[in-house]
């Protein structure tokens, strides 16, 4: 019979018990398989993230205005997960996305009116939504003026301080009605300022942009002497500035007892906007969303529950963690787990992801590799066996049958010495077989040269 064919007979190895195992064996496949998950390792790394700052920047607006007062509540909310919010009082709308676009800014997050700006004056930025209507109240003394802000051309308009959103949307409405240049008298005064002006008389008219909660809008609308001017073209403004919406304050809403106001008022309101710098780390943003839906979530005069937060800005392009959160809610880890545990493991697992990816495999096919190569192995002697089987069948040389005894046994040595694992056992002794079946051979062509030189 011939070797190649026993060959083919052998008994598959099925089963991975290492016996005696040499180091360079393990090395052979145990450094290849360490490099491979090593490569694995520093390129799920490049995807990490690194861990979240324990606290950030805001820029808010006056502090009394109603952008302080809403952010010292996301401080609150922040807080409760260790997460530190530092407020930074600001002119208003314009001045926050100032800082914002300012790469030396350490402010990274800011309320911002919409209509105050966009993505092409302000690159590198992003919103996580809209939390509140914020309306434009006109409020002024004397004689009902109707809805025609042309009505207020001549007189003493306080339109909010220099980089105050407030500003910014006064000159607009001012402008398209024509009633901004003289004779009208311009004043930089805005909030608290302005609505103490308008009672003292040093002023005819006030624009203020807030929610109707604020104290110092709910005591204008009840002073006795102050007027509150409704927008009845409000369609037709929303038609010129997209950015603004049409919103009405119900007759009673403010004082129900006085019947304050009198009547059903038209308004016009923009959205007041999350806008942040498009590096702000991701766990920060998720954090922030929980904390925009606690404050903002529930009923209010102008709006209904749940109706805020909303991704109605249009101005930047909303961020993906804002996006996941509109569409499916808090991370799934940070609905179980503590802000800074759900961080912890959401960073281990992009982590581990691809390298058990990886790993796996290779724990998986590191033992057939290493079967193949001891298999390889016991091929090779097979090859040297049956080379030597070929040269004495067909090339057999008197002179070299000492050497041909020697290379018998060293074959038969290295098998016999080389460590195996134990499954290998059989296969062993069945190569020592065959080389005794050669040797067989070669002792039939010794004694066929004997006999023919005798």
């Amino acid at each position: 019979m011939c070797i190649c064919d026993n060959v083919r007979t052998m008994t598959p190895f099925t089963r991975f018990r290492l016996h005696k195992v040499s180091l360079r064996d393990a090395l052979a496949i145990g450094l290849p398989a360490l490099a491979v998950v090593l490569i694995a390792f520093w390129i799920a790394y490049q995807f990490v993230k690194p861990a979240p700052p324990d606290s950030f920047v805001m820029s808010t607006g006056s502090e009394e205005g109603a952008y302080h007062g809403f952010a010292k509540r996301y401080q609150e909310v922040l807080g409760r997960n260790h997460v530190s919010l530092e407020l930074r009082p600001s002119a208003g709308a314009v001045d926050n996305l100032r800082r914002l676009a300012d790469e030396d800014s350490d402010v990274e997050i800011a309320l911002v009116q919409a209509g105050t700006g966009d993505q092409n004056d302000y690159p590198g930025l992003i919103t996580l939504g809209s939390v509140y209507y914020e309306p434009v109240w006109i409020f002024y003394r004397g004689a009902p003026l109707g809805d025609r802000l042309r009505a207020l051309r001549g007189k003493r308009i306080a339109v909010g301080a220099i980089g105050s959103g407030t500003r910014r949307l006064a000159t607009q409405l001012l402008l398209v009605n024509e009633a901004w240049s003289a004779p009208t008298k311009i004043v930089a005064l805005g909030g608290d300022a302005a609505a103490t002006a308008l009672k003292k008389g040093s002023i005819d008219a006030a624009f203020i942009i807030g929610p109707p909660e604020l104290p110092m809008i709910r005591d204008l609308l009840q002073h006795e002497h102050i007027r509150l001017m409704s927008f009845d073209r409000a369609p037709a403004y929303t038609k010129a500035f997209p950015f603004l919406s049409k919103v009405t304050l119900p007759e009673g809403s403010i004082n129900l007892m006085r019947n304050i106001p009198p009547r059903d008022v038209t308004l016009l309101a923009p959205t007041a906007n999350i806008v942040a710098k498009e590096d702000l780390h991701p766990a920060l943003i998720d954090l922030t969303m929980q904390a925009l839906a606690e404050v903002h979530g529930g009923s209010g005069i102008l709006q209904k529950a749940g109706e805020f937060p909303a991704a109605r800005d249009e101005e930047f392009p909303l961020s993906d963690e804002s996006r996941r959160f509109y569409k499916s809610g808090p991370p799934f880890l940070q609905r179980y787990l503590p802000f800074w545990a759900a961080t912890l493991v959401d960073r281990i697992v992009v982590l581990l992801v691809p390298i058990l990816a990886v790993l796996i495999p290779v724990l998986r096919f590191a033992p057939t590799l290493y079967n193949w190569r001891l298999r390889s192995r016991i091929y090779r002697w097979y090859g040297e066996l049956k080379f030597l089987e070929l040269e004495l069948r067909e090339q057999y040389d008197p002179a070299k049958a000492d050497d041909y005894l020697k290379r018998l046994d060293n074959l038969e040595e290295r098998a016999h010495t080389r460590p195996l694992p134990a499954a290998f056992t059989a296969e062993v002794y069945t190569l020592r077989g065959h080389i005794d079946m050669v040797r067989g051979l070669l002792k039939r062509r010794m004694e066929d040269a004997s006999a023919g030189a005798a």
